[in-house]
């Protein structure tokens, strides 16, 4: 910590971190200082989060579940959550909003690096959103390699090309042991290959490791491999998380993610608050800074991207965010800070999201919103703007979420009647004009595509295998006749008036959550605040 310092940027790459006293670089001698008015740390890196679903509200879980199979199937999963995002994630004309929206609301929490969202076009062709917050998945960036976090059915299936596979990677974020019981904990005992022997190496980053028992998670520090901690939304569904403090004890690195606002944390800032909350409650397992650093230096070295992001340091990328400045330790602070708190958000040296004076001081103009009621700025505009979003704006994204979401079943209807767009795409041939190419979700977790989210290994010597189903659609019954209309999820919990309602409603959520996010979030949860 230096508590009064000066960050020295040039595109893109911090050139020096300095105590305000010391001398500027040279190169620096005539650029003005732009004070910030808080506390600066690095841009927070999400390691799992399934974006596109952050239009949807946190779902009332209807009862305790001990693995991922028991939820993911049942009737009310398809009406409020896999449904709703088969319509709107296949209605061409609503992807470009739900892909502003859903990103904007990573920014807005402080987020600078997370998961991609791939698109698949009427011709067949593949490819990730290209977007303002960092994609571990598609950097194009020879110093940020790619991540995986999907793997080739035949692969997932076979334990010798598993770890072929994950021997080639740079890193392979995968689903793994998503549950608590026996069925959960099978999926982990799949990875070994012989008595001695796993398919664990630290490639190898395991997304909730929530059925991990103690004497797996030494296997797994030794092995090398990490963990990504989705703590909020463990609890909510299992009403327990993966045993930390074994983790910790292990050597196991630790990464972070809030899975997504269905069954999750609204934003990454937030789940920091529900890891703390948990931390404390199992004994302080975990220091703030430990806890931070799961979203900066421990993930920015699970990706392998430690020399390039994760800290703020001279030759590293200038992604940071920016605290209202609290009295006494900044790491507790930011760990309690509301989303009202954030001043700015900056991604490669580029003012991205904070308050409007600070941002034109740093050379961005914006769209103009209202987090809890106090005016902030984001700018949104790229040199290189993904053609499916173009310039649509925060505001004109919201209100066709808003309003797409209220008519789901009606929006169901008229994607339940192929003929119509089929008779137009003939009509389209027959006089010679191009068929114009539209883009739409791909759902890899809702369809079979042949590649997978998670390893789905057998047991050494069986035949089944392991793993939580990818929960593929199968019933009869159209979505018309199942989906109703719903809410879009506002972009903040200072924004969501029913926020706090829905927590202290949530029967598997232990009681010290509960009241740790009043007692954190307190009355900042406004009715009809936001103003796009």
């Amino acid at each position: 910590m230096i508590p009064k310092g000066t960050i020295y940027i040039d595109r893109g790459s911090i050139v020096a971190v300095n105590e305000a006293q010391t001398s500027c670089p040279a190169e620096f001698e005539d650029v003005p200082v732009v004070k910030t008015g808080g506390t600066i740390y690095p841009g927070l890196i999400e390691l799992h989060n399934h974006l596109a679903y952050n239009a949807l509200c946190l779902w009332d879980v209807p009862k305790q579940y001990s693995n991922r199979d028991q939820w993911s199937g049942i009737p009310a999963y398809r009406k409020l959550i896999s449904g709703p995002m088969q319509i709107i994630g296949k209605s061409p004309e609503l992807v470009p909003a739900l892909i502003r929206y859903v990103e904007c609301k990573s920014l807005l929490g402080g987020v600078t690096t997370s998961h991609g969202i791939q698109l698949f076009s009427n011709a067949g062709i593949r490819r990730f959103y290209r977007g303002i917050v960092r994609n571990v998945e598609q950097t194009d960036e020879k110093d940020l390699p790619e991540v995986d976090t999907r793997i080739a059915d035949v692969e997932a299936k076979n334990a010798s090309r598993f770890f072929e596979r994950l021997k080639k990677a740079t890193c392979f974020l995968l689903h793994l042991s998503e549950g608590v019981d026996e069925t959960a904990n099978k999926h982990f005992q799949s990875l070994r290959i012989a008595d001695e022997k796993w398919a664990i190496n630290q490639q190898l980053a395991g997304i909730h490791c929530a059925g991990l028992k103690e004497k797996d998670f030494d296997i797994l520090g030794k092995e090398k491999g990490a963990m990504i901690w989705s703590p909020m939304s463990n609890l909510l569904l299992y009403g327990e998380t993966a045993k930390i403090k074994a983790a910790k004890e292990a050597g196991v690195r630790i990464g972070i993610g809030s899975d997504w606002s269905p069954s999750g944390s609204k934003n990454l800032l937030g789940e920091l608050k529900v890891a703390r909350l948990v931390s404390q409650a199992m004994g302080s397992v975990f220091s703030d800074r430990d806890i931070l650093a799961m979203a900066t230096r421990n993930a920015a070295s699970i990706l392998q991207w430690e020399a390039v992001l994760g800290s703020l340091e001279a030759g590293k990328r200038a992604d940071l965010i920016v605290i209202s400045k609290e009295s006494g330790d900044p790491y507790e602070s930011i760990l309690q800070a509301k989303e009202t708190a954030i001043h700015l958000v900056m991604i490669n040296g580029v003012a991205r999201y904070g308050i409007p004076g600070l941002m034109r001081r740093l050379g961005a103009v914006g769209e103009m919103l209202r987090i809890g009621g106090l005016k902030r700025m984001v700018f949104l505009r790229q040199e290189t703007a993904d053609p499916s979003v173009g310039n649509l704006t925060l505001k004109t994204a919201t209100s066709m979420l808003r309003e797409a979401l209220l008519r789901l079943p009606e929006l169901a209807r008229e994607l339940e009647q192929p003929k119509t767009k089929h008779r137009m795409l003939l009509a389209k041939l027959a006089s010679a004009l191009p068929v114009s190419q539209e883009w739409t979700l791909a759902l890899d977790e809702l369809e079979d595509s042949g590649m997978d989210l998670r390893p789905r290994l057998p047991l050494p010597g069986e035949r089944e295998l392991t793993g939580a189903s990818r929960g593929l659609e199968r019933t009869a019954v159209p979505l018309s006749e199942i989906v109703v209309p719903l809410k879009l999820d506002p972009l903040t919990v200072a924004d969501d008036s029913a926020f706090l309602d829905r927590i202290e409603n949530q029967i598997n959520l232990p009681d010290y959550v509960k009241t740790g996010l009043k007692a954190l979030y307190g009355c900042t949860c406004l009715r009809n605040s936001l103003s796009l």
